[in-house]
């Protein structure tokens, strides 16, 4: 109480628009982190797991405790309804709603709008966890729970970011957007946003997506993510499964094929064969290389996290564009082939590969569809089978790049060196963060993603975790940005 009394006469007794030191906040921080634990704890002790239909219930219970808890900070909320989500069964099930929220409307301030969501994958102690995944469990300076990281302990991070800095008077307006589906790709949230455009989302200057993890210890600002194009090759052949003993030898056999097509994409040397692939792929700047130079990242550390035998690539630089600049393509698995314990002499009738290309700018989902379908079906046709193919594009999330020269970037960035006394690593997603790429494109404004998560924080993995340090510090740093963000 006394340190609340002592920060309101320091806010009266200067000029109106003078900003607080940034310090004391942070003190305010530093002496409720028992509280912000704590508030962690019972949030990640919410099963909230979206994929699972039976959980539902549990999901709402989520969004409803984080409504409750904007509220008592001083907010306004909305629970937007999404409609049913149909399962295979055919039953139907409601869909969480989702939390439109804003805290502080001054026409004279500028509105930055975070997105950030409650649901969580799927976690049992039985996967291999040390210890129980929905009771948060604190151990060598880090925060063990299901949805630590991924994204209870961002958002949260950011909620009491929101709470320290409004005990003094938000120099910004917020908005929130957070939702409980997007771990199962987000149901009904690209209509939230264009049916909102012209309402909740048309003051909003500025938007941040708190999903995001640092590159390594050194904190990271994320300005852009590659896409994804997920394909299936199906390639049929006989009626039904026959026996190899009585067929081996005397049938084209689907999986032969298959495996032929899937040869034909890339060499071991990661180049993806597929003619045209790389055409449109945006050369590297100048600038842009400068950036990698004074990265903090060290292959021996991510080789002994991996287990990998040896890179692609053994540079810095090599590794990091392949993974976040260049197109990449991946092999995921085969449907319909034998894959139990034992041995089973089947020769499948049909059979299904599946793989993806994580594609860059300027590359058009469209173009890479048409792409791989001739390329597959010419290779085929070489292949002389009078098997069927099929190719499938199931996902075609475009590629996402923002400008690092932006208000919010320029902000971050000062916080960053606030709170941290560094410098900012400017960093790319070598995954696809689609929600992104739907905020500039439905309502015009620029996006940055501005997460606390570690490198090991081993999100949607067992023992998922988030570093208290990164949980506390990301608090400041949230808190930080809401002030600087406001002077740029």
């Amino acid at each position: 109480m006394l340190f609340l009394l002592s920060i309101l006469s320091l806010l009266t007794c200067q000029a109106a628009l003078s900003p607080v030191p940034p310090d004391q906040i942070f003190q305010y921080i530093d002496d409720h982190q028992d509280e912000f634990v704590q508030r962690l704890k019972e949030w990640v002790a919410i099963e909230s797991d979206s994929s699972d239909p039976t959980k539902r219930g549990l999901v709402d219970n989520m969004m409803q405790i984080t409504k409750d808890f904007i509220l008592k900070i001083g907010g306004t909320v909305e629970m937007a309804e999404l409609g049913e989500q149909e399962l295979s069964s055919g039953k139907k099930i409601p869909l969480p709603p989702v939390i439109l929220a804003e805290i502080g409307n001054d026409t004279k301030k500028p509105t930055v709008c975070f997105y950030g969501h409650m649901d969580v994958q799927p976690a049992k102690k039985s996967d291999g966890w040390a210890t129980e995944p929905y009771t948060l469990i604190e151990k060598d300076g880090n925060l063990y729970g299901r949805g630590a990281s991924d994204d209870k302990g961002q958002v949260l991070a950011l909620l009491n970011a929101v709470e320290s800095v409004n005990v003094i008077g938000l120099p910004v307006n917020v908005k929130l957007v957070i939702e409980g589906m997007e771990e199962v790709g987000s149901n009904g949230l690209d209509k939230i946003v264009e049916e909102q455009k012209d309402g909740f989302f048309s003051n909003v200057d500025y938007i941040v997506v708190t999903d995001t993890p640092w590159l390594s210890k050194k904190p990271g600002i994320t300005y852009g993510a590659r896409g994804n194009c997920y394909f299936f090759i199906e390639v049929e052949g006989a009626r039904r499964d026959l026996h190899s003993g009585g067929f081996g030898g005397a049938v084209y056999e689907a999986m032969s094929d298959l495996i032929f097509l899937l040869d034909t994409l890339i060499d071991s040397k990661g180049k993806i064969l597929i003619p045209g692939i790389y055409d449109d792929v945006r050369s590297v700047t100048e600038e842009e290389k400068e950036l990698y130079k004074d990265l903090e990242f060290n292959l021996d550390e991510l080789q002994a996290d991996t287990g990998a035998k040896r890179f692609l690539y053994d540079t810095k630089e090599g590794l990091l564009m392949h993974r976040w600049r260049y197109p990449s393509l991946s092999i995921h698995g085969i449907e319909g082939a034998f894959s139990g314990s034992g041995t089973k002499t089947v020769i499948p009738a049909k059979v299904i590969g599946k793989f993806s290309i994580r594609q860059v700018p300027n590359m058009d989902p469209s173009i890479v569809e048409k792409q791989v379908t001739d390329y597959l079906e010419h290779k085929f046709s070489e292949r002389n089978s009078p098997n069927k193919i099929k190719v499938t594009m199931i996902i075609g999330a475009k590629p996402w790049l923002s400008d690092m020269n932006e208000p919010q970037y320029l902000a971050a960035r000062k916080a960053v060196t606030r709170v941290f006394n560094v410098n900012a690593d400017m960093i790319r997603a070598g995954g696809t963060i689609p929600i992104a790429k739907n905020f500039e494109e439905v309502l015009g404004k620029r996006v940055m993603l501005l997460g606390i998560g570690g490198p090991d924080d081993s999100t949607h993995g067992q023992n998922e975790k988030i570093s208290k340090y990164n949980y506390i510090e990301g608090t400041k740093l949230y808190a930080a940005f809401l002030q600087e963000l406001a002077s740029v």
